[in-house]
């Protein structure tokens, strides 16, 4: 996992990216493509992306469209390209901001501290779900028990945070089935079962006698905190 990516296809421009950004004490990574970057963001949780236009196969604008549909983060893109025509299609797919080459280190860093001060430290207090010695950080969708991240499905995870953003209400099993698998889900209602079982297995001190999350008969399940 690494708090920035780097899509750039010109190494020795990457590196030196990486080694100011990481003076500042941020973790990068950097990939050489549109596809390996994508690929890398559909599996890791990343706070910002710098994206370059011109990439071997896809293009860095074909890149900041798919990433801004898929995932929640400031896009920055770097070009050679120079006047408003290439800045106004970056910003028009969803770009944050726009770098031309060349630019300054201190240029860049003081960009990126910006993008990640505005986009997540503003949010913080609001994307996190705390309960005791749990905590859910919704920005990275990682739970957390005792300080210790929790391995959990991506079921689980949208389950409990259902749960805990509707703190004390009774929620029926048919709303959370449908909200978690969707009314066209081939799964049977019964799979909510069985992952509110597991989901108890990792958050409850005593899964046999829940305190978090307890079951309302006839009707479904609330969760009560601790």
């Amino acid at each position: 996992m690494a708090d920035i990516l780097i899509i750039e296809d010109n190494a020795e421009l990457a590196e030196v990216m990486k080694d100011f950004l990481q003076v500042e004490g941020y973790s990068v990574c950097s990939m050489a493509s549109a596809e390996e970057g994508l690929a890398y963001l559909e599996t890791n949780a990343v706070k910002l992306l710098l994206l370059d236009i011109m990439l071997p196969g896809l293009d860095g604008f074909a890149v900041c469209r798919i990433a801004r549909e898929k995932f929640n983060l400031p896009i920055l893109i770097m070009s050679a390209r120079h006047g408003d025509e290439s800045k106004i299609i970056g910003l028009e797919l969803g770009a944050d901001d726009y770098l031309e080459k060349p630019f300054s280190a201190p240029l860049l860093t003081a960009k990126v501290k910006a993008h990640l001060r505005r986009s997540y430290e503003m949010n913080e207090n609001k994307l996190l779900l705390t309960d005791g010695e749990l905590t859910v950080n919704q920005t990275a969708r990682v739970v957390y028990r005792s300080g210790q991240p929790l391995g959990m499905t991506a079921k689980e995870y949208e389950l409990l945070v259902l749960l805990m953003s509707n703190k004390g209400k009774a929620l029926r099993k048919e709303w959370l089935f449908q909200q978690v698998w969707g009314a066209d889900s081939f799964s049977e209602p019964s799979t909510l079962t069985v992952h509110m079982n597991k989901l108890r297995d990792k958050i409850e001190h005593n899964p046999k006698d829940p305190r978090r999350i307890v079951t309302i008969w006839g009707v479904g399940y609330k969760y009560e905190g601790i």
